[in-house]
């Protein structure tokens, strides 16, 4: 495993930044809380090169007066530190967080979108074609939270056939509400297109036998390296790929070729 570390520098897809306010105890929220400072050192402890945040005050509102302030927070984040890009936060219920980012995917250090249904309170179903249409005049690509009620994987397909042009993420494998660990590579497989990815950052990621499953039945060039950093323990999470039944090109894929291939004009 050392080895692995020493030789490959990952890109983590999935991260955020920020005060962690959804536990009722402010010690735990503590614990998942970090600024870009603080992520990035445990990007260093992970052996990571860049990683890819969104800003947890605009998520964990749908004010877009907050998601904008958050979205500025982010990217002047990104800005002041080579090691991190911004994922720029959109609610499509608020118009004004569209203009915003339109302005800025525009910047060398935002990746693309970031969306969360269930943050935000809304159904993809209701919401993916207009969210896919700015993506795709946009040239944007993005990630989106998955495996709950207003965001199953295979909601999203749909969409992701309509918009071949539009690459998504749905994040944390192997994350269902209703215990399905399989519904984020169901999605992937039921895509006509191939434009539909996932990634590690679910703390059921770490369940045995799950990546290797996946990698099985997807591919590695399907899966992505992500940590949900601060709210796991960066380290962890690429242990996790270190220590995998896979071979040594596949981790690599995972850890970083895939993003340098998905997110090649803003990592180059």
């Amino acid at each position: 495993m050392k080895e692995i570390q020493e030789r490959i520098w990952s890109i983590d897809v999935h991260a955020h930044f920020g005060l962690y306010d959804e536990h009722q105890s402010d010690l735990v929220n503590s614990f998942m809380t970090a600024d870009p400072e603080g992520v990035l050192r445990l990007a260093e402890l992970s052996h990571t090169e860049r990683t890819i945040v969104s800003p947890l005050s605009g998520l964990f509102t749908s004010d877009p007066a907050g998601i904008i302030a958050a979205n500025v927070e982010a990217s002047e984040a990104a800005e002041r530190h080579e090691g991190l890009l911004q994922w720029v936060v959109v609610n499509p219920q608020a118009t004004e967080t569209y203009a915003q980012a339109e302005t800025m995917l525009d910047n060398p250090w935002c990746a693309g979108i970031k969306i969360h249904p269930e943050q935000h309170k809304y159904r993809i179903e209701d919401f993916g074609e207009q969210v896919f249409r700015f993506a795709s005049a946009h040239q944007a690509i993005v990630q989106s939270h998955s495996g709950c009620p207003n965001s199953q994987p295979t909601d999203f397909v749909r969409f992701a056939d309509d918009f071949p042009e539009v690459q998504l993420i749905i994040s944390h494998l192997g994350n269902n509400w209703d215990g399905d660990m399989t519904a984020q590579v169901r999605a992937i497989q039921q895509c006509r297109h191939g434009n539909i990815f996932t990634d590690t950052s679910s703390a059921k990621s770490i369940t045995p036998n799950l990546i290797e499953w996946a990698v099985r039945e997807v591919g590695a060039d399907k899966i992505l390296y992500g940590t949900d950093s601060p709210l796991y323990f960066a380290p962890m999470q690429r242990a996790r790929i270190d220590c995998a039944s896979l071979d040594d090109t596949d981790k690599k894929m995972i850890l970083r070729d895939n993003a340098l291939r998905l997110f090649a004009a803003k990592l180059s």
